[in-house]
């Protein structure tokens, strides 16, 4: 998959409120660190504007990204690019962690106070698209989103997103408010979204952004072709260690033997196995190197059958992935709030 710039980036519409984005997203958290050291700002600039020329229109960050530095370095970036054509993405919700892990908070004042703190750090008039990160239980979802909404009714966010919700809370949320996006991990080792959370969108029109799409880079060859940085959260990771890595590393092989097949990268399959998911589906892989960026756009251009599709998921029987998406409470680390969902409940 060579010459990727000339590889042409569709646009599509995520969701049914009118939000359009490209295709393929670019998540941002990786360049202030978790699954390497964070990059330095030129080269975090650099890589977004690379992005952003190769097609990708979509820029997805947090607040608690970096605490705060994420989203500087996103709004450093854009002075750089034509505000107008990107679609901006940011979320809140995630308030620090403790000795029991994330503390999650969606009261009105302070999604309120969380907008306006993004903003500024951002340098930006409005976010296209603002997530609440996790659901804060102890917080009627109608009250948080009834927030969202007078926020929207100023212009201060163009759309409104979930992140991590269960079916009640995406239903309860949206009869409230249009939700245009839920973002939720889904990948070739990470489908249990496909029985429940993926029918639901669709039947109320809300588009679906997949995080981690490429299994925390592990289809991209992270600790199967290349050593996992000493810093990098993926080193206690369920899925990263010991016998279980072992167990996972078949999984890889046979996803490397279908990739020769393909004429493509392991990472592009992988990816474009997501891609071709649905036109509601917009992935966001992040990466801290233009290879990798170039290797990602490239899945764009990998064409798969109904058949294919079906090879590739029989590749990874879920069955066989060994050890758990989550750390659960097994980690507490500065990596656990940006990448550990709370168990909510369904109330």
């Amino acid at each position: 998959m060579a010459d990727n710039q000339r590889v042409q980036v569709p646009k599509v519409k995520l969701g049914s409120q009118g939000l359009e984005v490209s295709k393929l997203g670019f998540g941002c958290m990786g360049l202030s660190g978790v699954y390497n050291s964070p990059v330095a700002e030129e080269d975090g600039i650099l890589i977004i504007k690379e992005a952003f020329n190769k097609g990708i229109t979509f820029f997805d960050t947090a607040d608690v990204y970096g605490a705060h530095s994420n989203e500087i370095l996103v709004g450093k970036a854009l002075k750089q690019l034509p505000r107008e054509k990107v679609q901006l993405a940011t979320k809140f919700g995630i308030a620090g962690i403790n000795a029991d892990g994330m503390i999650v908070r969606g009261t009105p004042e302070y999604a309120r106070s969380c907008c306006e703190a993004s903003l500024t750090r951002l340098g930006v008039d409005y976010i296209d698209l603002y997530y609440q990160h996790r659901i804060d239980t102890s917080v009627p979802i109608e009250e948080t989103i009834s927030e969202l909404k007078k926020l929207v009714e100023e212009g201060k966010i163009k759309y409104i997103g979930l992140s991590e919700a269960s079916v009640d809370t995406i239903r309860r949320a949206h009869a409230v408010h249009p939700i245009t996006a839920l973002q939720i991990e889904w990948s070739l080792w990470t489908r249990d979204v496909e029985e429940e959370i993926i029918p639901v969108c669709r039947e109320l029109g809300i588009g679906i952004v997949p995080y981690s799409p490429l299994g925390r880079g592990f289809f991209a060859g992270k600790a199967v072709v290349e050593s996992l940085p000493a810093d990098s959260f993926l080193v206690s990771h369920p899925r990263f260690l010991g016998e279980n890595l072992n167990k996972n590393k078949i999984i890889y092989d046979r996803i490397e033997t279908l990739a020769r097949k393909h004429h493509c990268s392991p990472a592009q399959l992988a990816l474009a196995w997501v891609l071709e998911q649905g036109d509601d589906v917009v992935p966001i892989p992040g990466t801290t190197k233009i290879k990798n960026l170039d290797d990602n756009i490239g899945s764009v251009r990998v064409k798969l059958t109904a058949e294919d599709l079906k090879e590739i998921s029989d590749a990874v029987p879920i069955e066989e992935v060994a050890g758990s998406r989550t750390y659960g409470n097994m980690v507490k680390s500065s990596w656990n709030f940006a990448n550990t969902p709370p168990k909510e409940s369904k109330v």
